[in-house]
């Protein structure tokens, strides 16, 4: 009890030095805290919608062959309104609907704009039914009664502006066709953001399905009494085989297993990003208490001669870790919950739509933010807490401050050469890896290994370094910068540490800028040196091209031939008898020229030709196949041909890498029409002198259809950039944590130095030093602490980077950019960073009485 109130009287008596400790660990804890709070009300909030929408057995229809995937033709699969009286007659069935729902539509208000979700969520069609009315409420106006009646839901109506009587332009595989908002409805829980329009049975089988007399699934309700397992095996039994029949549980099941894949990326990442903000925030916490411990030596040795075991001492210093801990988890976990909120509020904005009410806060959240908080607290206090036990009661008669630390010890220095020497070797052999794999495992070790050795070796060349920065950077300041760059000197493993807390950001901040730069600089050049087409045709979101929209493209003047792409499923047997599970590219004899490939073996153009097609390097290697065999290709949902190969490609590239090709021709011939597969993109070329005519043609022919984008090749590398510049954008902002951390650990680091340099302060002004020279030497310290840490984290990121970049060069990703400008303005920047946090110590330096000061033990 006695170390309790020891230790709790000296946190009290320090709370403002503890103050930005505390801060990281808030910090860290609610990162943490707040991605499980909001993973976990998305998956309520899904949950909710599944179980509310689900039926008490659903049936849908199932192909021959579960492996198969179906076609994508715009349509979803379907079943005949026959089904839907054998189910009803099925033992324990109280009632079954037919429903007819489609993803494969646009939605397009009078102004020709989509009014489809643009966070990623579907435009969903389906047909109007009492059973619908379990998950939405009627709220305005009536049920769509004929063709010209279309019901959309509020969330929709409200963002775009559409009231009772608004004409929206329904595009679907079958044809464009246009209906007057009849009504508006509310969701009884919350939407995720998907767009929903209804539209009565008639019209959604004609328009969605191709024609009536079709469901896509049929919902059943069991009699009172009847568990869903036994309705889902009488159902079963009276339809027979062909059919999928699933209960209320295992539809949620399913749903919640395909959206646990997004959720766990975007978990899993952001936790990993919070484990890098723990991983600055030990530095500070290192960093505060070894300061503490050392500022408070006379007193610990005067509780040693009378009578405190060093034990006693040790278990002092670590309470005070533990309640740090707390302190800071408990705070972390309630902004943690704010935090969610928060993200939920941006989401919303974004589209995706997440209501309050399903805030979901489990048990474990506030068990496991407080258990990390306290627990990387308390390990990161205990090498300080072993020093502070080793005081001996002799220290309590010498004059108290801290000693000067200046020379890190030999064993410090062997052990961080050696550890960054095998992070080096690591990455070296990562550059010489032939195959992705092996090469990730020697860069994930030597990432590790060699900011092992750095976090170790920091303190040593943090004497080198920081003499360099002190001439280029300091001694243009006169006496004042030489005594900055002396205080940064003083206590070399105190600098190394907080210059190590910002490395590790700046690290990740320059490898991924590496990276990111690397992988456009490769695609712009293999779209250079690959794509012959002048013009690119595709759905954004990755859906397929509608006939009427492809149809408007063939028919622009002055292209000199349009491409079309359709990936198509088929199973392979090679001629040793092996099966495997394969795609087509049907295209047709103009893209060789339109996406240049090159050839192993034989002539792509003859892959065109009847009763041929070509494979790739790997496939052809892996599977014994030279040019002349021939292959039995089984087509998913058509018949079985025997095609002869006449090229193979080099699988060597990133565009179309491992594809296999045949002419439309020749897929048309083995898949019945309404299975063959629509296209995926379309490539089209302009004759000679009418490129800029025919551009802006096929943007005039395709601007009734808003889901499509016209790209030339200027525009697919600015759209590329774009792509890669907003994912590191977002990872920018995620490591933003940690160096916002690592600046609290400078912020930190230099107001403990002030308190600690209390009477040489005070004699320093005694002796003429004005207060604005001694600011100047507090943030000129700051500044070399921050640039000490901006250039090894900027160095040692950019290693990473080009090792990463040699593993992406086996995918194809051959071309190294070192992003220069981002380089240089983040080591810039940090100058900024030190200014910037060295403002409140300066501040609160510059105020101290000069006699208080000097009279200060």
């Amino acid at each position: 009890m006695t170390v309790f109130r020891t230790s709790l009287r000296n946190l009290l008596a320090h709370k403002g030095r503890m103050a930005l400790s505390a801060v990281a660990v808030l910090l860290s804890v609610a990162f943490v805290s707040g991605t499980l709070v909001f993973t976990d009300t998305m998956n309520t909030t899904f949950d909710k919608l599944f179980a509310v929408t689900a039926s008490d057995v659903t049936v849908s229809p199932r192909e021959a062959d579960p492996t198969d995937e179906s076609p994508d033709t715009g349509r979803p699969e379907s079943l005949p309104a026959s089904v839907v009286a054998e189910v009803r007659g099925a033992k324990g069935v109280a009632d079954a609907q037919g429903s007819v729902s489609s993803m494969g539509v646009t939605v397009v208000d009078r102004d020709n704009k989509n009014v489809g979700p643009t966070s990623g969520a579907p435009t969903i069609a389906v047909n109007w039914s009492p059973y619908e009315l379990r998950s939405v409420e009627l709220v305005e106006g009536h049920e769509p009664r004929g063709p010209t009646d279309v019901v959309v839901d509020r969330g929709t109506a409200d963002k775009h502006g559409l009231e009772l009587g608004t004409p929206l332009r329904t595009i679907s595989a079958d044809g464009d066709f246009t209906a007057a908002v009849s009504g508006i409805v509310e969701f009884k829980v919350t939407n995720p953001g998907a767009t929903l329009v209804y539209f009565d049975t008639a019209t959604a089988q004609r328009q969605l399905l191709g024609k009536e007399g079709l469901f896509t699934q049929v919902m059943v309700d069991g009699e009172p009494g009847v568990a869903d397992t036994a309705l889902k095996a009488d159902v079963a039994a009276a339809l027979g085989d062909g059919f999928k029949v699933q209960t209320a549980a295992e539809v949620a099941d399913e749903g919640s297993e395909d959206l646990a894949g997004f959720l766990d990326v975007m978990k899993y990442a952001m936790l990993g990003f919070a484990g890098i903000a723990f991983l600055v925030g030990i530095f500070l916490i290192v960093n505060t208490f070894s300061m503490l411990v050392a500022q408070r030596t006379r007193e610990i040795g005067l509780l040693r001669a009378i009578g405190s075991s060093r034990r006693q001492i040790n278990r002092s210093v670590l309470v005070e870790a533990v309640l740090l801990g707390l302190i800071g988890s408990v705070a972390g976990v309630a902004a943690g919950v704010g935090l969610a909120v928060g993200l939920m509020k941006l989401m919303s904005s974004m589209g995706m739509e997440l209501s309050t009410r399903d805030l979901t806060v489990a048990w474990t959240t506030p068990v496991v933010g407080l258990a990390l908080g306290v627990l990387v607290t308390v390990l990161a206090a205990y090498v300080p807490a072993r020093r502070a036990g080793k005081i001996s009661p002799m220290a309590a008669l010498r004059d108290a401050g801290t000693p000067a630390d200046g020379r890190a010890g030999r064993v410090r220095a062997v052990i961080g050469l050696l550890l960054t020497l095998a992070g080096g070797g690591a990455l070296w052999a990562a550059t010489q890896a032939d195959k992705a794999g092996t090469g990730s495992l020697w860069l994930g070790a030597g990432i590790v290994l060699s900011l092992l050795g750095f976090v170790v070796i920091g303190p040593v060349l943090a004497g080198g370094v920081v003499r360099v920065l002190g001439v280029v950077v300091l001694r243009v300041f006169g006496p004042v910068g030489r005594m900055a760059e002396r205080n940064a000197l003083r206590n070399p493993r105190r600098t190394g540490a907080t210059g190590a807390a910002l490395m590790i950001g700046l690290a990740l901040v320059a490898c991924l800028s590496v990276v990111g730069s690397s992988m456009v600089a490769s695609a712009t050049d293999e779209l250079d040196r690959s794509v012959g087409a002048d013009y690119i045709v595709q759905n954004q979101m990755g859906a397929p091209i509608v006939p009427q929209a492809q149809a408007a493209v063939e028919k622009v003047a002055g292209l000199d031939h349009v491409t079309e792409y359709r990936p198509v499923d088929v199973r392979i047997t090679d001629p040793r008898g092996t099966t495997s599970k394969e795609w087509l590219a049907a295209t047709e004899p103009s893209y060789p020229g339109d996406l240049r490939r090159e050839v192993t073996s034989g002539d792509l153009a003859a892959a065109y030709a009847p009763g041929a097609m070509s494979v790739g390097s790997d496939y052809a290697t892996g599977h014994g196949v030279k040019v002349g065999d021939t292959l039995t290709v089984a087509f998913a949902h058509g018949s079985t041909a025997r095609l002869k190969v006449a090229a193979i490609t080099a699988d060597t590239g990133n565009v179309d890498n491992g594809a296999m090709y045949t002419n439309v021709t020749t897929a048309a011939a083995h898949l019945p029409a309404e299975r063959m597969p629509a296209s995926a993109l379309l490539l089209a070329s302009a004759r000679d002198g009418q490129e800029e005519a025919a551009y802006a043609s096929l943007k005039e022919a395709l601007a009734p259809y808003p889901q499509y984008k016209v790209s030339n090749q200027a525009d697919y590398k600015e759209d590329l950039k774009d792509q890669v510049g907003q994912l590191l954008n977002i990872v920018y902002g995620l490591l933003a944590l940690a160096i916002v951390v690592a600046i609290l650990g400078v912020v930190n680091t230099l107001a403990l130095s002030v308190v600690e340099r209390t009477r040489e302060i005070g004699l320093m002004r005694a002796i003429g030093l004005s207060r604005r020279q001694l600011r100047r030497m507090i943030r000129l310290e700051s500044v070399v602490i921050a640039l000490f840490g901006a250039l090894l984290g900027l160095g040692l990121g950019m290693g990473w980077g080009t090792a990463a970049q040699k593993l992406l060069a086996l995918e194809g990703l051959g071309v190294l950019e070192i992003p220069w400008t981002t380089i240089l303005t983040v080591f810039v920047g940090s100058a900024f960073v030190g200014l910037f946090a060295a403002l409140v110590p300066a501040f609160r330096a510059g105020r101290m009485n000069v006699l208080n000061a000097i009279a200060s033990e």
